[in-house]
């Protein structure tokens, strides 16, 4: 996978936050006043990470810290900062998680939390007017999504089910915003990209397959949180602080889904209507539901979220994407089951 120009600036630009952090204090160190420090990696996603974020649960929580909010544009983004140093929580997708947990990058970093199962929210678009009814209509096509994420893995999937080979397309590596400039443009035939950018492209664009579609065969994606391992270890105390702030945000949007996306449009700048209708693609899952079989599991019975990224894994490396597939193990190891399980006590 040749490393693009957007790959570049995102270190960049990921090393000047590390430098500033250094200056001023690295993550979960004492700044000048004395207080630590709090870096989290967030996405323009509607879900209840936003919420947090708006209401400000985390800096209530924690008076005695500060609380930064980095937005980042794709996972393959936040594990670049992650990498190097700039960040010590962060929100990526299933894709870029098992590919962080995989050769050559294994990142340092476990699973706390399940942000939401991508269903809907996350789809492959073609321009009307092209001649694009189906996924293999898109042979010889172009084809706009981030490298690396959620959304480039179920493009392959959806390739792979179609019977098409990445070769089979020309895919161009593009954040979201950047793939509606191009769509706009002319310049690409499709675009697999999530909401709110997919939104756009469905005014004048044919969706072809989503993100719940290919979950239902076989292929599931999710947005998950991360935490490096040195973090966790130094400060379970705001580890549990967070865990209990997004499980408060998740309550507040299946019970108050009003409120809750009075605040993720704040975020977004986009109405409250908006908002509400873009949270509802999504699945959200309360802690007690995380610690399930199915997901994240219990301290002794890691859940089937390891399988899961491992069969991404492999995936990946069919695509030439990781170097090698880590086993089973190590993936039930990423698990921050004991965390979990602390914070739903």
């Amino acid at each position: 996978m040749p490393f693009h120009r957007r790959t570049l600036l995102a270190a960049a630009a990921a090393l000047t936050l590390a430098a500033t952090a250094t200056a001023c204090g690295t993550g979960g160190s004492d700044s000048a006043s004395g207080r630590t420090q709090v870096r989290i990696a967030y996405q323009a996603i509607p879900n209840a990470d936003l919420v947090v974020k708006h209401e400000q649960l985390l800096e209530k929580a924690l008076p005695d810290a500060d609380v930064k909010w980095v937005r980042f544009d794709s996972g393959g983004d936040v594990n670049t900062a992650v990498i190097s140093g700039a960040v010590d929580l962060g929100l990526a997708g299933s894709s870029p998680v098992a590919k962080g947990l995989s050769a050559p990058l294994d990142i340092p970093y476990k699973v706390l939390w399940i942000h939401d199962v991508i269903g809907d929210n996350e789809a492959l678009v073609a321009k009307k007017g092209k001649g694009i009814e189906t996924v293999k209509d898109l042979k010889g096509r172009k084809i706009a999504t981030p490298f690396g994420s959620t959304s480039h893995y179920s493009l392959l999937a959806a390739l792979d089910d179609a019977g098409l080979k990445a070769s089979d397309v020309t895919l161009v590596d593009l954040q979201p915003q950047d793939a509606l400039a191009a769509w706009q443009r002319g310049d690409i035939d499709a675009a697999y990209v999530w909401t709110p950018t997919l939104g756009e492209l469905e005014k004048d664009g044919t969706v072809l397959t989503t993100s719940r579609k290919i979950a239902e065969s076989g292929k599931p994606t999710a947005d998950l949180g991360v935490v490096t391992d040195d973090f966790a270890a130094e400060h379970p105390e705001i580890v549990t602080a967070w865990l209990k702030a997004e499980d408060r945000a998740v309550a507040r949007a299946k019970n108050e889904p009003d409120k809750a996306a009075a605040s993720i449009g704040a975020e977004l700048g986009i109405p409250a209507g908006e908002a509400k209708r873009q949270l509802k693609q999504l699945v959200l899952l309360s802690a007690e539901e995380q610690r399930g079989a199915e997901y994240l599991g219990r301290p002794g019975a890691p859940g089937a979220l390891a399988a899961s990224l491992r069969d991404a894994a492999v995936f990946l490396k069919g695509q030439k994407a990781v170097d090698a597939v880590p086993a089973r193990p190590v993936f039930e190891r990423a698990l921050a089951v004991k965390e979990l399980d602390r914070a739903a006590k």
